[in-house]
This record gives structure tokens, sequence and C-alpha cells, in this order.
């Protein structure tokens, strides 16, 4: 069975809105679904369902697909540029709302309120606007990712979005383009010659981890594989150990994962590794508890809240995770480049000793004049609208 026809499968209900007939992405879905699955709708399913969804109404939300144009601004920086946190500079450029993957942990249950899993299907808008930032824009270099409220690749087989975004990004040489997976979906872009500034990335985890927190996604092993074929067609890689997840065995846990990293790649191949701990809001709390029950070592976990309002691991906890990833690298080879995601720069101190922001081998991705270049181009493609 292949991956389009395993989405197909998966899916109850396919809605779309009247507004997007005749756009490619519903002529590519109205050839892949059959007839009655499909229904045309003038707006979004299920008004009446509105503010925080229940436990059933977000699991049922991720067999429901929603197509409809997005009216809005598609480029914008990620949730780790918060104050307070050490941001690495990274944007993100949102095509859909909702993952079909199921993990325990995801931040998407915090926020979400919408009952369907949506796909936005003017992808030439969100191109358009790519180009008019890039134009008004100084900048050397920019990292942009697709994989904030949408896994990158997921449903990839159905939109073959990443054939479009590869193709644009062909023309920003300058520019960095990333797509960020649990998935092993690579065949459906991979024949396209690498433009060389686009960057596969996986979200990884132990397998243990895999199976009893991250559902519906691709096993690590599988990832992997994956990633040795991006490698091998000639794009770029990048890893994110996120979250890093407390259990009795996580030493021996995170030491295989090290093992089963450095035993395929070279740290050549890899543009760079991010680790994370494990956080959420405190509202998520209650929903993955109803979801999950206390089996699950995200629910059963002991947490606290930080700063930023959301809970955490204690920060000892925290330090003592990120130095033994970050040592088990080193091991093998002090090539390995690593980073820490959402932390403080106080966490970055007694973790590794300095600041991002004094680190050379991470100046790129700790720039803040990156910020102030893409906010200025922001600003001028606005001022040039309203005139």
């Amino acid at each position: 069975m292949n991956r389009c026809t395993q989405l197909v499968e998966r899916f109850k209900r396919v809605y779309i809105h009247r507004d997007t007939m005749g756009s490619e992405l519903t002529n590519r879905l109205l050839s892949l679904f059959p007839s009655d699955k499909i229904e045309v709708v003038e707006s979004r399913p299920f008004p009446e369902r509105s503010g925080e969804l229940s436990a059933r109404e977000f699991s049922e939300s991720k067999k429901l697909l929603y197509v409809c144009r997005f009216p809005g601004q598609f480029f914008k920086r990620c949730p780790g540029s918060r104050p307070g946190l050490a941001c690495c500079n990274y944007f993100v450029l949102n095509w859909g709302l909702q993952c079909d993957m199921n993990c325990s942990y995801c931040y998407l249950q915090s926020f979400l309120n919408t009952p369907v899993l949506t796909i936005y299907s003017n992808l030439p808008d969100a191109l358009a606007e790519l180009r008019e930032i890039h134009a008004s824009s100084s900048l050397s270099k920019l990292r942009v990712g697709t994989g904030e409220t949408v896994d990158s690749l997921s449903l990839d087989p159905l939109t073959l979005y990443s054939r479009d975004l590869i193709e644009q990004f062909r023309e920003f040489p300058n520019w960095t383009l990333e797509f960020k997976t649990k998935s092993d979906a690579v065949e459906q872009f991979i024949d396209l010659p690498s433009p060389g500034n686009v960057t596969v990335s996986w979200s990884l985890n132990p397998q243990n981890i895999v199976a009893s927190e991250e559902h519906g996604t691709a096993s690590l092993e599988n990832r992997l594989r994956a990633a040795e074929m991006c490698r091998d067609a000639g794009y770029s890689l990048a890893f994110h150990i996120d979250p890093l997840i407390w259990h009795p065995e996580w030493q021996s846990s995170y030491a295989t994962l090290v093992a089963a990293i450095v035993n395929r790649f070279k740290p050549i191949e890899v543009n760079y590794l991010s680790t994370g701990a494990l956080r959420f809001q405190p509202e998520q709390r209650a929903i993955m508890r109803e979801r999950f029950g206390m089996s699950s070592h995200v629910t059963s976990g002991e947490l606290f809240p930080s700063k930023d309002g959301k809970w955490r691991y204690d920060s000892q906890v925290r330090q003592e995770m990120f130095r033994f990833v970050m040592t088990e690298f080193q091991k093998y080879d002090s090539k390995w480049r690593l980073f820490m995601c959402m932390e403080t720069p106080e966490s970055w101190l007694n973790t590794t000793g300095q600041s991002p922001f004094q680190s050379n081998e991470l100046k790129e991705l700790f720039d803040t004049s990156v910020i102030r270049s893409v906010r200025q181009g922001q600003l001028e493609s606005q001022q040039q609208e309203r005139s």
C-alpha cells in the first residue's frame, strides 16, 4: 500500500471550501479521495464547536481534513523567540494547522481549537510573500521551516508542497529551507536535484519513547533510513533530540540513540543538532492526562512552573540531561555541533559554561541582526502595500 492510499484510508472525511475549487491542491485531492468521502462546504465544518476541544474532539480532528484558503500572513518568527529565551533565528512558514500524528506531549493540544485538520490551498500566496520578503531583506542568510503547526512531510504525499517549496528556494540560494518531520515520507521529492540549501530534519527520540509517546509516527529506524536516503540524494540533514523525556532508564536510552546517529552519519553531513527538554503549557496537562492516562512518561513526570509560564523539569534535571547528551556526542567526535532549544541564556551558561551569543560555532544561529533585518523588510513590504 503506497503512502497516498494510507492517508486516504486514514481520513474519514474531507471538507473542501468552495473558494478553493480549481486550486492545484483541491484538484489533486479530488483525484485521490473517493467521492463519498468529500463534501464541498461554504464555511468551516462544526461551527458549533468553539473554544477548548475535549480530548475526544481533539483526537477526532486528526481524521477530518479541511481545505481552505488562508487570508493571513504565512511567514513569522518561531515561538522560541519569546522574551527570556535564547532564540536561534528560526522563522516558520505555516501552510496548515494540526498534525495527523498523535504525540502525547504535542504542544498543539494547549491551544488548538479547530475540530478539523486544516490544509491551506493557497501555497502560491505563501511563496509570493516569501519572494517579497526576500527582495526587501538585506540578509545574507535565513532559516525557514515549515514544521510549526503541521508536520512538514507526513501529509506531503497528498499535497506535494515540498516540491513547490524546493523549486522556490532555488531562487533564494542565501536562505535555507528546513522540512522538520517525524515521518519517513521523502520519496515524493528526492527525485528533485538538491538546490544545496534545503535541509531535511528529524525530531528524534529513543525507540522506547517513540513507542510509548510518539503514536502514529515513523519508527526511529525508519526515520534514520529516510535521512540516509536524503543524504544520498544530496540533501542536507539536521536532527532535533527534542523533547528529552525523563524515565528511569533515560541515560541508556539516549546513549543508544546517540550511538545510532553517529554510527550512520558524520558531523559534516549534519548541519546541526538541537536538544530540548520536555515543556508544555499548564492548560495542556489536563487534556494530556485525559487522552493518554498516567502510564505515559509525559503525564506522570514531575514538572514545575517556569518563568515563561510553561511547565518544565527542574533546572538541575534539565542540565543533567543536556550535559549527558552533549557529552555522548563529543565522546565520538568533537565536531558535532549542538545547541539547546527554547532554553534561557542562564540555562545555557549553567550547562555549557557560555551563552549561545558568545559561541563562534553558533554565531550564525544567534545573530541578532537577522531579526532586525527581517522586521525592516516586513515593514517596507507593508508600507508598499498601503501606498
